[in-house]
């Protein structure tokens, strides 16, 4: 193998990784960012509904309790999800990618039905009565989120006037839900999570589109870049290196000793060629003593 082709077959592997470090570091650097923004996105609207829960459990609920009476069940102004659930329904019509739930092991509302990743959730929200919130990435039909959770936890009797042994339900409750789910909550046990999904699946596409574009520009590049160094390879390195090669072998030979050998570059190969002509006169000379 020829010094041209392994010098360029090094050139090749090592533009190749670095294309590859390249591309892989901006999928990282922009997914980095991707969930940054998810991130404080998340906050925002997490913050916000859970707000908007609190201020209506702890404000408005004792008001409409005190004004209408704690016999009749009105779900649209007496459950806490329900009002948040309207809130969010309105701001979703123009934000259709985010998701929020209340992901719940035995719901009134089917809908409500937290699925598996939810219910490992829940389950370490129960088993760590610390901690009160959560977020991570969850992969959702498909498509990956970022999510922020919050436990819901029976703390009261209050949640079990509605939630505890049907019997004792509101009459309008159990008209509209039954009798057979979101039941037989028991004090102390977290019965579900309040969950906001922020999309990310649009974004990391992206920075994946980005890092495939960079490896293919990276790529085209190296084409580039290799087309250059064949042409300064064959022009300024191997064509000299071949003429002072043929002019070695004919100095070895005793041929066109008379011919100088032309070098006018001055650098190593110049000074190589130089070299053989010095030794193409001392033969010369030396081959005329003896004549």
């Amino acid at each position: 193998m020829s010094i041209r082709v392994r010098f360029m077959a090094l050139i090749a592997i090592l533009s190749l990784i670095a294309s590859i470090a390249l591309a892989y570091g901006s999928y990282k650097f922009n997914e980095k960012n991707a969930l940054k923004e998810a991130k404080l996105k998340g906050e925002i609207v997490y913050n916000y509904m859970s707000s908007s829960r609190d201020y209506f459990s702890l404000h408005q609920l004792p008001v409409i309790y005190a004004a209408v009476g704690r016999e009749e069940f009105i779900p649209e102004i007496m459950s806490s999800f329900a009002v948040v659930r309207g809130v969010f329904e309105k701001f979703q019509e123009n934000t259709t990618d985010y998701i929020f739930k209340q992901a719940t092991k035995n719901p009134l509302v089917a809908s409500n039905k937290a699925d598996t990743e939810e219910l490992k959730l829940i389950a370490e929200f129960n088993n760590d009565q610390t901690m009160e919130q959560k977020e991570g990435r969850m992969v959702k039909d498909g498509k990956e989120y970022y999510y922020f959770a919050q436990p819901i936890r029976v703390t009261d009797e209050t949640c079990l006037e509605c939630h505890g042994d049907p019997a004792d339900a509101p009459e309008e409750q159990l008209d509209i839900y039954g009798d057979e789910n979101g039941y037989n909550w028991e004090n102390g046990d977290t019965v579900s999570a309040l969950i906001v999904y922020v999309p990310i699946q649009k974004a990391l596409d992206e920075a994946k589109q980005m890092s495939k574009f960079l490896f293919l520009i990276g790529t085209g590049g190296i084409v580039v870049l290799m087309l250059l160094i064949w042409m300064f390879f064959s022009l300024y390195v191997v064509k000299p290196i071949i003429m002072l090669e043929q002019r070695a072998t004919e100095i070895s030979l005793g041929k066109n000793l008379d011919k100088k050998i032309d070098t006018p570059t001055q650098d190593e190969i110049g000074s190589l060629g130089r070299a053989i002509d010095r030794l193409r006169i001392s033969i010369e000379k030396m081959l005329q003593r003896y004549k």
